[in-house]
């Protein structure tokens, strides 16, 4: 029908758009509805495999590997050069205690080596013994050493045998800072450096323990000192 110029569609036609309209947005709702199905799948079907569902980071992997613990020390060998060693040391060597298994002096000397180095405290402390004690008891040679050991160790004289020894004024036998020669090769001088090891180490009792000063029996010096005791032909103070 025509008015005023403008056609109108009719009633029918109305219907026929409205359906056609109608019809489309059930499709497109349809396929959203599919679309977010299939999203929601997906989604619920990763989750439930344990893959990640954004983008991986990076993550340092843990080791398992025990850790390990050595239970058998190690030790560094020394070097071998001979003359690393010092003398004490190699005296040290060959220098033994058998005061437990010696019923006697005479047999504790017995037992001492007759071999090895000698280093310069040791000869000291022997010679002092060979040239004030020699002829003695082994008793009076070994109170003799002690003498020298006491006086190191008492802080008021030298602190080496050496020093005591060559102390101006102390031994009669030293003469002009130098000890006269000693046969090495003779009983008397292997039985001093012996007296001398049982000394250092105490490993017998000496008659004049704790002696500092000893004067010879034949003379009378007026020392106010306390005297300790007389072995052979020694008075001993401390």
């Amino acid at each position: 029908m025509l008015q005023w110029g403008i056609a109108f569609p009719s009633a029918s036609d109305w219907f026929t758009a409205f359906d056609q309209e109608l019809m489309r947005s059930k499709v497109q709702l349809a396929s959203a509805i599919a679309l977010a199905a299939t999203v929601l799948t997906a989604l619920f079907g990763a989750q439930g495999s344990g893959a990640a569902a954004t983008t991986p980071i990076p993550v340092a992997a843990k080791s398992n590997t025990p850790m390990a613990y050595v239970s058998t020390p190690v030790v560094q060998s020394l070097p071998t050069d001979g003359n690393a060693a010092t003398d004490n040391q190699a005296d040290d060597a060959v220098t033994s205690d058998h005061s437990a298994d010696a019923d006697s002096l005479a047999q504790l000397v017995a037992m001492q080596p007759s071999e090895g180095s000698v280093d310069s405290q040791m000869r000291c402390l022997a010679g002092a013994i060979y040239f004030e004690a020699r002829g003695e008891t082994l008793e009076g040679q070994l109170a003799v050493g002690r003498v020298i050991i006491n006086r190191s160790e008492s802080g008021r004289f030298p602190a080496s045998y050496c020093g005591v020894v060559y102390q101006p004024g102390q031994f009669s036998f030293v003469q002009g800072s130098r000890m006269p020669s000693i046969r090495e090769k003779s009983d008397d001088w292997r039985e001093a450096l012996a007296i001398a090891r049982i000394a250092v180490q105490e490993s017998w009792k000496s008659e004049a323990q704790g002696a500092l000063y000893f004067h010879a029996a034949r003379v009378s010096p007026k020392w106010r000192l306390t005297k300790i005791a007389q072995v052979d032909d020694h008075i001993f103070y401390r």
